[in-house]
């Protein structure tokens, strides 16, 4: 999620400097209006399975580094994920409570939840308390998904931008962690593994996302 990328950067006099030129570069937009029904679920499902869900579902382990040194092995299966950042390196149990990790923990398990939101998004569209709508737009299909539950930032909307083939070609992002609203990102890159497919460079007018040494297993 967006937070993970003002964490990259800094905070403080940085994080307001970045703040400064969004706001210089962007008009502030507010989420669209979205319809829910058919057209919004027919859309979701044929980004997932463009992207192959099923085949997602069968991964036991995905390993990926993101931007800033954020190295991660996810076991899916054992529920756990191995971070590593800086000097440090924290194993997370996922099944237990946030509130029971230590601040080097939850520090890791809020770089986990947001940088790999980057990489599995579109997958977790059908996420329990995710509302979906369909968005008319000239630039193509839109999905607007908005999360009540889960993660460290509930409350996030996403406005899937989706080709013809049902691939997301970008997003734009309403988070809480930024008051700059519709900020868009590109979604390419996209590299099969396993038959799933990923998106692991994320452009735009600010900065450049890209994942890499994504490795995966069933």
């Amino acid at each position: 999620m967006i937070k993970a990328v003002l964490k990259f950067l800094g905070t403080g006099l940085v994080t307001l400097l970045i703040i400064g030129i969004l706001t210089y570069l962007f008009i502030d937009e507010s989420v669209p209006d979205g319809t829910k029904g058919q057209e919004a679920e027919e859309l979701a499902d044929e980004m997932l399975t463009a992207l192959n869900k099923p085949g997602f579902d069968t991964l036991s382990i995905i390993n990926f580094t993101y931007p800033g040194g954020h190295t991660y092995e996810w076991n899916r299966d054992e529920n756990e994920v191995r971070v590593q950042w800086e000097s440090n390196d924290v194993l997370l149990n996922l099944n237990v409570s946030p509130e029971e990790y230590s601040s080097t923990e939850y520090q890791g398990y809020e770089y986990f939840i947001n940088d790999s939101f980057w990489l599995i998004a579109p997958f977790k569209v059908r996420d329990h308390g995710v509302i979906r709508s369909s968005v008319k737009l000239d630039e193509g299909r839109g999905l607007l998904v908005t999360y009540t539950t889960g993660g460290v930032t509930p409350g996030d909307s996403y406005l899937w931008i989706i080709d013809e083939k049902g691939f997301p070609k970008a997003w734009k992002l309403w988070t809480s962690n930024v008051p700059i609203g519709g900020l868009k990102f590109g979604w390419g890159g996209w590299t099969e593994k396993k038959g799933v497919w990923f998106s692991l460079f994320h452009p735009s007018q600010v900065i450049d996302l890209e994942i890499t040494d994504l490795e995966v297993s069933y």
